[in-house]
């Protein structure tokens, strides 16, 4: 029996695009099923509110199968629409910067920003490494490492300013 957890919503939606990339979550009962078999309990309804916070579209399998699919046309899109609670903090070596994630959160934020710099959108990023909770982004520049923390740090807060905004 796998023991439940509960994680914060952004690491929980990490988890769900992990499983959405995997081609397998068919409904949003499949999606529930599945988050509790990893042992994340989490309601239909709460299931279909992170559905729509990823931007996760019904499409097409290769093998005509009805399946949930991210999008990736909209790579500027998706990195401005994660949430601000991804990006807890950054720092900066060199060419490099590392960011802390909650639980669960580095990997779709390593994905999104592998998206953005693979598109021209974030041209100073070469690639990512990501853990559970940390993402290590490499500069293309030798001493790119400040310029990419402030722009990183720039990420989260824009975000941030904007749920203010909203809140108002």
């Amino acid at each position: 029996m796998t023991q439940q957890r509960s994680l914060s919503a952004p690491a929980r939606r990490a988890r769900i695009a992990t499983l959405i990339k995997s081609g397998e979550v068919h409904s949003q009962s499949d999606l529930v099923a599945m988050l509790k078999k990893s042992g994340i309990e989490v309601t239909q309804a709460t299931a279909s509110r992170d559905l729509e916070e990823l931007g996760a579209l019904r499409g097409r399998s290769r093998d005509g199968a009805t399946i949930y699919q991210l999008p990736s046309d909209d790579t500027v899109g998706r990195l401005i629409s994660l949430p601000a609670e991804l990006i807890l903090s950054v720092e900066a070596s060199a060419n490099m910067a590392v960011v802390r994630t909650p639980p669960g959160g580095a990997q779709l934020l390593a994905s999104a920003l592998d998206s953005a710099s693979a598109s021209g959108h974030l041209s100073s990023v070469i690639g990512t490494i990501a853990g559970d909770d940390t993402v290590l982004v490499i500069s293309r520049k030798a001493d790119g490492g400040a310029g990419l923390a402030k722009e990183l740090r720039g990420l989260g807060t824009q975000k941030k300013d904007q749920l203010k905004r909203k809140a108002r």
